[in-house]
């Protein structure tokens, strides 16, 4: 799960994709595009709306995505075009840039939709966000569920 600082968006995704996938056949994680918020906890309003829903991401560390992150994952989503942008352009081979995936394509494939960031807005995006990604990540889980069986 990818944004562009690793404090909003992506650790409530990350936190929503291992509360749905099995731990023992899933690896789940978050980066940043930005190394700007590097060692730093979720957002304290990404962490509020987790909690209201169940969801406990304090003990998530901010990261920036990795070259080798490419070879550690089979599916990179992002959350918008920017990210998109900036991760295809890490990637080094075609085969790695299918990799990438704008995670609203999983709910609304073709319609290139992206969670908007609420870094900057009131707790009201917060919430619209969880709601966006637990919709995405409950695609996701169904997908990667019957992927394995």
């Amino acid at each position: 799960m990818v944004c562009l600082g690793n404090i909003c968006r992506s650790p409530l995704a990350e936190g929503l994709m291992k509360s749905k996938l099995n731990f023992t056949k899933f690896t789940v994680d978050s980066a940043g595009t930005s190394s700007g918020h590097k060692g730093e906890a979720p957002d304290k309003r990404s962490i509020a709306v987790a909690k209201k829903y169940g969801l406990d991401i304090s003990k998530q560390k901010s990261r920036k995505l990795l070259e080798e992150d490419f070879k550690n994952f089979d599916v990179l989503y992002v959350m918008d075009q920017s990210n998109y942008n900036d991760v295809t352009a890490l990637a080094s081979t075609e085969e790695q840039k299918k990799k990438v995936i704008k995670i609203l394509d999983e709910v609304f494939p073709g319609e290139n939709l992206d969670v908007p960031d609420p870094y900057y807005g009131g707790s009201t995006g917060f919430e619209n966000i969880y709601r966006m990604l637990d919709r995405a990540t409950d695609v996701i889980a169904q997908k990667m569920d019957n992927h394995i069986k």
